[in-house]
């Protein structure tokens, strides 16, 4: 079953969250740590960053020891259409079915997108392949024997838009590309003003791009984040945060103040009626148990 099928019929409002793979020579058990910290949630599925090695493998360990719906990133960046094509193939043998299709950040040391050799500038590329494989066709045009069970996936939404695009305008023209084309639901962009959201929706919706749209959450939690968030992810911080940020301490007190705020935006965005609320974990595992510990 596809993500916006489960999400679709939730009673209530979905919870999940993102998880990074172990880095190369770490164990898995961390990850595991993270998926009990928050397993009483009773998350709708979980996302599996892209990662070399891991992400397959992980998906099928998590989805073997917990039994929840996982849900591996699949990049443009540093995978070729051959390597998709193999990843497309390993996750069938494992009866993992749902994926969250990016094109992938760009190296740091580039000014622009640059794909890999054989491989795609644009996520819309990479569902044409996708759509592709679902239809029963290898890349290279010869058919698919064996009987396939089709890949439903997801795909990205900026409410402050991409940091490439010239404007909202554009950025929202490619989403509903990406979502004519198959996507059956979008997960935005961490944000930390609701309205910024809600604006996002309603442009969406205006533009005939009528699928769940889950809002992606992080809480703020270190006053070095004043800084580093709207640098690495082109984001906006709102005044008010920044104000009740610059008259914190230290970081417990910024913790503490980043974990107030997202309580307060996940039970309002839950009053506008989101779909789900997607969580991302990385360093922030404990400080996600405490927000869900008061939302849900």
């Amino acid at each position: 079953m596809g993500i916006a099928e489960l999400i679709n019929k939730e009673r209530k409002t979905a919870f999940s969250f993102e998880v990074l793979p172990p880095l190369k020579g770490t164990g898995i058990e961390k990850l595991y740590a993270t998926i009990d910290t928050l397993r009483e949630f009773d998350p709708l599925y979980v996302n599996i960053t892209t990662h070399r090695p891991g992400t397959v493998a992980v998906a099928a360990a998590i989805h073997n020891k917990y039994d929840i719906t996982v849900v591996p990133h699949i990049l443009c960046s540093g995978f070729s259409r051959e390597d998709t094509e193999y990843i497309l193939l390993d996750l069938q043998f494992l009866g993992i079915t749902n994926l969250l299709v990016l094109r992938g950040d760009k190296a740091k040391d580039e000014s622009s997108f640059v794909p890999e050799k054989d491989g795609y500038a644009h996520a819309l590329e990479l569902e044409e392949q996708i759509n592709a494989f679902n239809e029963g066709k290898f890349i290279d045009g010869t058919p698919i024997q064996a009987p396939l069970t089709p890949f439903r996936y997801g795909v990205a939404g900026y409410p402050e838009k991409h940091e490439e695009s010239p404007n909202i305008e554009q950025d929202l023209y490619w989403l509903k590309k990406k979502v004519e084309a198959g996507a059956d639901y979008v997960v935005t962009q961490m944000f930390y003003d609701n309205r910024k959201y809600v604006d996002f929706v309603e442009r969406a919706r205006k533009e005939g791009i009528n699928v769940p749209i889950v809002p992606g959450i992080k809480p703020f939690s270190k006053l070095s984040q004043l800084s580093v968030i709207p640098k690495t992810f082109n984001v906006d911080l709102p005044q008010e945060l920044v104000v009740e940020a610059m008259k914190c301490k230290d970081d417990k007190e910024a913790r503490a103040l980043g974990i107030e705020w997202c309580i307060n935006q996940c039970r309002e965005l839950i009053a506008y009626g989101v779909p789900g609320i997607h969580f991302y974990t990385v360093g922030a595992v404990d400080n996600v148990k405490e927000v869900a510990t008061a939302v849900y």
